[in-house]
């Protein structure tokens, strides 16, 4: 994510933004008609957006919507957009991402299956044309996507950078990442994984050691910044207590029902305590971000390819961003990586032929794990 701090938009500063715009602009949205806008159509406006429109509306050109007197049913076209994007290359452009379930063979039913899992994704909220921003109730400062279908990239690295970028030909040389779940698949993952999604490998402990391990790793994950859904560490326990691994919290996490999600990351941190996981957590010590846990990670990560636990081009991507990226590049993992991208190659995605691609990275995870590590050279 931006790790840049990115200041709060005011009324003041959106009222210059809007002096930019070369078009029409009304008086702004109250606080009362900003409620119904979002009560009527389903959804929230980020903080900025909020205050963007309080300041005034811009409404001289159609691309700009109308949230006081528009069409409902442009507007809720103009909410549909990004969703119904991604169900048409679905169907037409045999699109399918990593973290849903297999693809069912009939198109139909595939559909089916993607309009399902697009019921639980952050709603993009349309700013100008097909230009959106997360829908994040009371969170500011997330980047600007340009939405075609699954054709997606920032255009601004936040909405103050996107309006001097659309309208006034200037931008932030900084460069921002997208910053929610699902959505930031298409700009940063490529065809191969979210990366701001938890793991999605297979549990594979056959022993307690493996299933501490695999604990462990975890930890090293959340460490650096990853995600985990409460499922996967419940899971992680469960493993755990049926492979007799013996703690006193174990159980508890191990039993905790959905209701009880809450409790998850408190009763996680007691079971590593208890197996002296936590104090051997590393420390941040170094010039490269959690240098030593990534390159932990970035072994496991390369075990679950080689055992089958991980999908080769997801596991690619998730080194490429989470380790090579993040590790200055080392030329060690640079033949993972290209491999990696031939993987994700659009022309061999529509050929569909891409088993010979990833058989080729899971031979270059199994030469790097025989090796020296972290690798040399």
């Amino acid at each position: 994510m931006n790790t840049t701090p990115t200041p709060r938009l005011t009324l003041d500063a959106a009222r210059v933004l809007q002096g930019m715009l070369r078009t029409e602009i009304g008086p702004g949205l109250t606080e009362r008609e900003l409620d119904a806008v979002e009560t009527r159509f389903g959804f929230t406006f980020s903080a900025d957006h909020r205050v963007f429109l309080a300041a005034g509306l811009p409404h001289g050109s159609s691309r700009w919507p109308n949230w006081r007197n528009g069409d409902p049913g442009d507007l809720a076209e103009r909410l549909a957009w990004p969703v119904e994007g991604v169900l048409f290359d679905v169907e037409h452009n045999v699109f399918w991402h990593p973290a849903w379930p297999s693809r069912p063979a009939e198109t139909s039913e595939a559909l089916r299956v993607a309009r399902t899992e697009l019921e639980s994704v952050p709603q993009l909220v349309p700013v100008y044309g097909h230009r959106y921003l997360p829908g994040t109730a009371g969170e500011h400062g997330h980047p600007v996507l340009s939405v075609w279908q699954t054709d997606i990239i920032l255009y601004g690295n936040d909405l103050t950078d996107y309006i001097q970028h659309e309208f006034a030909g200037r931008s932030n040389s900084l460069l921002a990442h997208a910053t929610v779940d699902f959505w930031s698949y298409f700009v940063e993952g490529g065809p191969g994984i979210d990366v701001s999604l938890p793991t999605p490998f297979t549990p594979y402990a056959s022993s307690a050691q493996e299933a501490v391990d695999c604990i462990g790793m975890l930890a090293l994950e959340r460490l650096i910044g990853r995600r985990h859904h409460p499922e996967q560490l419940i899971e992680a326990g469960l493993t755990a207590l049926v492979l007799d691994v013996e703690t006193e919290s174990l159980p508890l996490l191990a039993g905790l029902s959905r209701s009880e999600h809450e409790q998850t990351d408190v009763l996680f941190d007691q079971v590593l305590d208890e197996l002296g996981l936590l104090q051997d957590l590393p420390a941040d010590t170094t010039d490269l971000p959690w240098e030593v846990a990534r390159w932990e990670l970035v072994r496991w990560w390369l075990r679950l390819i080689v055992n089958g636990s991980l999908a080769p081009g997801a596991g690619g991507d998730l080194i490429t961003y989470e380790g090579w990226g993040a590790l200055a590049q080392p030329q060690t993992l640079r033949p993972l990586v290209d491999k990696t991208e031939a993987y994700n190659d659009w022309a061999a995605i529509r050929l569909g032929d891409r088993e010979s691609l990833a058989d080729s990275i899971v031979e270059e995870a199994r030469r790097l794990l025989t090796g020296p590590w972290p690798p040399q050279g």
